[in-house]
C-alpha cells in the first residue's frame, strides 16, 4: 500500500457508472417485481453498498476507507439497467475504487437474479464519471 499518512483529509466524492444489457422480457420482468429471486434493483442497491464498504477487502492494495455515504441508483430501458453510485467520505485518499466497485457488484448481482431467463446478459462499461477532493482536483468525464 502507499503511505498516505502525511496527507491532509480533505472531503472526497467518486461518482461511477455501469450499465447491463439484458432483453426488454427481462426489463418489464423487473418492473413488474416478477423475478423469483426477489426485487433485482433493491438487492442490487443493498449488494453494492455492501461492495463498497468492503473495497479493501477486495483489492489488495486498497486503503479501508471510512465512508460517510454510499448510494446506488438505477434507470431502466428498454434494453437493460443504467447503474449510477457515488461514494464520500473525508480521509487521505479517494473513493473511485469504492464507487467503481459498488457499480460492478450491483451489475453483477442483476446479472445472479436474471440469468435464468436468457444466458447472453452483458455487464459493461463501467466507468469512472466523476471524482472531486485531494491533490489531483476535480475530474469529470468528457
Amino acid at each position: 500500500m502507499i503511505d498516505v499518512g502525511g496527507k491532509k483529509d480533505t472531503k472526497r466524492i467518486a461518482k461511477a457508472q455501469g450499465y447491463i444489457r439484458l432483453n426488454a422480457e427481462i426489463v418489464a420482468l423487473i418492473k413488474a417485481g416478477k423475478i423469483p429471486k426477489g426485487n433485482v434493483l433493491e438487492a442490487a442497491r443493498f449488494a453494492g453498498i455492501l461492495a463498497a464498504k468492503n473495497t479493501a477487502g477486495l483489492l489488495p492494495l486498497a486503503h479501508n476507507l471510512p465512508l460517510n455515504f454510499v448510494g446506488v441508483d438505477f434507470k431502466t430501458d428498454k434494453t437493460g439497467v443504467l447503474i449510477t453510485t457515488e461514494a464520500r467520505c473525508t480521509g487521505k485518499t479517494g473513493v473511485e475504487m469504492e464507487a467503481l466497485v459498488a457499480a460492478s457488484v450491483a451489475a453483477l448481482t442483476i446479472y445472479d437474479m436474471c440469468k435464468m431467463f436468457a444466458q447472453d446478459l452483458e455487464i459493461g462499461e463501467v466507468y469512472l464519471l466523476e471524482k472531486s477532493g485531494g491533490k489531483s482536483g476535480h475530474y469529470q468525464k468528457k
